[in-house]
């Protein structure tokens, strides 16, 4: 909860507590909407946030709630109690129970249910106009009033505040008219039953919640950091050092600081080991089933489990820029998302609600004032129709139409996020759905994307692979090594590693004035003399057109994968790098076919087309390779692709595809814990390769097959307990079962989600 006055432009969120159904989120959003400074307000149900644009004070918002029967909760609160684990996960009956036990109304409800379990034989067994009949029947009347008021009231707050008429407000008047007409038994037990399907919307949104509670769990609250008695950071634990151990709380570690993390303990925060090798259960945060294997110099993440030996780990990202920070925080704001469906629902239950109201009106009024047909029930138990009326009221509520679908989708995200992938939002599932075509950035994504030097050659010498003595080469290769120097490029890992292991990597200083150019090479100076490295393309601009290339070195070009080198006007040779393709992404490929045949796949690269064809022809599956391409061309690309098959997917490292990812419907990202790629990106894929990738296609069709089964359940349902009610066949607590056992189906339904694999 933020008790600030926001800038006019910055959206400000809020949680909310007290909301128990899909209706709830509507009626806040109505009403807040209509605060004085109010721009745009959206609020969900799933995750109780609330996020305002404009300018309102706080206090306006926590009485507005207050006024609708909600109330504003410390966000940071709930995190801690989650991260401390005070708040307790609920499963199956049990924890339903608790659910139920832990709110004042449903308590109660739970407590009025049972005796009319246990009260129920004895009425049935006196005399209909008898003392005992009577006492059970005053005894349910109160317990209808006691329940009922709460929800009429809701139902009236939001018909005052919001100008909403709600489900609450239907069922206030529905269980009002059975009253009026001596149905006291009826009331008693739609009211009851009302506000058990109530309970059971709660839950289901509370057992969505738990799960990204139980995210921030897998976060320790506490870590044991290390430090000398000067406060000075020390990489190491004893040679002479001493060491002051200390248990703090994870928000007060810094960066730098040094975490010691025993055998089975979670490491608290992000960081790189400095000293320590063991195995990490990184399930997590990428979904990988078997534990990795780390040792110093590697980066570990927070929430992960340490293996066999202890661990000293250098913070290198404060606890709330953790990793696993980041997946709760983009697994929340992703449910928070309505998709194309939820918000078909939101209109249609605005126009469906005050059309059942009008409907019932004229149930009951057409056939009494046109027909002459009995307004009460008559005396040979011929159904009036105030009582069908109450009764088709009843049946009309959409509680399990409007439940259906955000519990469907937040099932399929919060089960993709523990599968180790962040789809951000549930409307990205339809998208991936219709998804045509994939396009796979070549380098990273569908290769290993640690290309090593395979041969090089001076334009002197004979040999595509030198000798350790080659003289030539050495000194051609320790100069690219000088320029190659501060470049993250994969291209100038290959460089520096094959300078490293000839021994030349520090035969010349790193290079001054060093500039890229992006997707084509770099070049800097070293000793006074400028030194260029790069594609053939390269030395075709301005600046490098003055470097004369062998025709020899330009064939060789067509058919592999080179840097040219060149000193001055002088080139001197080439470099000739090889890329493998990844194990996982050749299987990857084969199963996305199979989970949708009629896919088109296009490598994207700014290799030359020989060189990307040959790794198409070895990873299989490829049916376009689109080669030479530099990032807006692969945008361009995204662009035409999109105009010949429809939706297109780009799958990508997150960080040179950013134009292309942003560009396309669906942008994919391999990352693991990449911030670059969390940013930009619709989904990341944390394992950071392309095995789940088939996984999110499946997923998002079995979402979509969920969706129309619990639509045709709850919409079913309602026609057929419809078709009972004009005749007077259905009851009132026939309707309110019908209602509440639509409720349980849909939600029992969509959350089978959570078990895909």
């Amino acid at each position: 909860m933020q008790a600030t006055h926001p800038p006019e432009t910055a959206p400000v969120s809020y949680r909310i507590a007290g909301m128990d159904c899909g209706d709830c989120a509507t009626t806040v959003e109505k009403s807040i909407a209509k605060l004085d400074g109010v721009k745009q307000v959206s609020v969900s149900f799933s995750t109780e946030l609330m996020e305002i644009h404009g300018s309102v004070d706080a206090q306006a918002v926590a009485a507005r709630l207050h006024e609708l029967g909600y109330r504003l909760v410390d966000d940071a609160a709930v995190r801690h109690a989650a991260q401390a684990a005070d708040l307790p996960e609920l499963r199956g009956i049990s924890g339903f129970i608790r659910y139920l036990w832990s709110q004042p109304i449903t308590r109660f409800a739970l407590l009025a249910g049972i005796a009319l379990v246990l009260t129920l034989p004895a009425l049935l067994l006196a005399e209909p106009e008898s003392t005992t009949s009577m006492v059970f029947l005053w005894v349910y009347a109160l317990v209808t009033i006691v329940a009922g008021v709460p929800i009429a009231r809701k139902g009236a707050r939001s018909l005052f505040y919001a100008r909403r008429i709600t489900i609450d407000l239907l069922m206030g008047i529905a269980v009002l008219g059975a009253m009026l007409i001596g149905a006291t038994g009826e009331a008693v037990t739609v009211i009851l039953l009302f506000t058990l399907g109530e309970a059971l919307e709660g839950y289901s949104a509370e057992r969505s919640r738990d799960s990204l509670r139980g995210l921030f769990r897998l976060q320790p609250s506490m870590a044991t950091v290390l430090r000398t008695h000067t406060g000075e950071h020390e990489g190491e634990e004893g040679a002479g050092h001493h060491f002051h151990r200390s248990v703090v709380a994870i928000e007060e570690l810094v960066v730098g600081d040094i975490v010691l993390v025993k055998p089975g303990e979670r490491i608290p925060v992000d960081g790189v080991i400095t000293e320590g090798t063991s195995s990490i259960d990184q399930a997590a945060i990428t979904g990988e089933s078997m534990p990795v294997r780390r040792e110093p110099g590697d980066e570990v993440f927070g929430g992960t489990i340490n293996g066999e030996a202890a661990l000293q780990i250098n913070v290198t990202r404060l606890a709330g820029d953790a990793t696993i920070a980041r997946i709760a925080k983009l697994v929340e704001q992703a449910q928070s998302r309505r998709s194309p469906a939820e918000r078909f629902i939101d209109r249609f239950a605005q126009w469906y609600t005050p059309g059942v109201v009008l409907l019932t009106i004229a149930v009951i009024l057409i056939p009494t004032l046109v027909f002459g047909q009995p307004f009460m029930d008559a005396p040979d138990g011929t159904r009036g129709w105030l009582y069908r009326g109450l009764t088709l009221l009843i049946i009309a509520c959409p509680c399990a139409l409007v439940i259906s679908i955000p519990v469907t989708v937040v099932s399929a995200l919060t089960r993709l996020a523990q599968l180790g992938v962040l789809v951000k939002g549930g409307a990205l599932l339809d998208e991936i759905n219709n998804v045509r075509v994939f396009a796979f950035d070549k380098t990273g994504t569908l290769t290993r994307g640690r290309p090593e030097v395979a041969a090089m050659q001076g334009v002197d010498c004979e040999h595509p692979s030198p000798p350790a003595d080659c003289d030539d080469c050495d000194d051609m290769l320790a100069l690219a090594a000088s320029v190659e120097m501060g470049s993250e490029h994969p291209m100038a890992h290959a460089v520096l590693s094959a300078a490293a292991s000839r021994g030349v990597q520090d035969k010349y200083a790193p290079a001054t004035s060093v500039t890229a150019h992006a997707g084509r090479g770099v070049c800097g100076s070293t000793e006074g003399e400028r030194v260029a490295i790069g594609s053939e393309s390269m030395f075709a601009e301005k600046g490098h057109q003055d470097v004369e290339i062998p025709e020899a070195i330009r064939a060789a070009g067509q058919q592999r994968s080179m840097m040219i080198v060149a000193r001055e006007k002088n080139v001197l040779g080439y470099i000739e790098v090889e890329d493998q393709p990844r194990e996982d992404s050749i299987a990857a490929l084969q199963k996305l076919r199979e989970v949708s045949p009629g896919i088109h796949t296009v490598m994207l690269t700014g290799d030359n087309q020989a060189v990307a064809e040959k790794i198409a022809a070895r990873i299989g599956e490829i049916d376009e390779v689109r080669a030479g391409l530099l990032p807006d061309q692969k945008l361009s690309a995204i662009r035409d692709l999109e105009q010949q098959y429809g939706s297109a997917a780009m799958v990508g490292d997150g960080i040179n595809d950013a134009p292309a990812l942003a560009a396309a419907r669906v942008g994919i990202a391999m990352g693991a814990g990449s911030a670059q790629a969390m940013e930009t990106a619709d989904v990341v894929l944390m394992q950071n390769d392309l095995s789940r990738l088939p996984t999110i296609v499946r997923m998002s069709r079995r979402t979509q097959q969920v969706l129309k089964q619990n639509i045709t359940l709850s919409l079913g349902l309602k026609l057929a307990f419809l078709a009972l009610a004009v005749p007077g066949i259905a009851t009132l607590w026939m309707a309110v079962v019908a209602d509440v056992g639509a409720t349980l189906l849909v939600t029992l339904n969509g959350m089978r989600l959570l078990k895909e694999q």
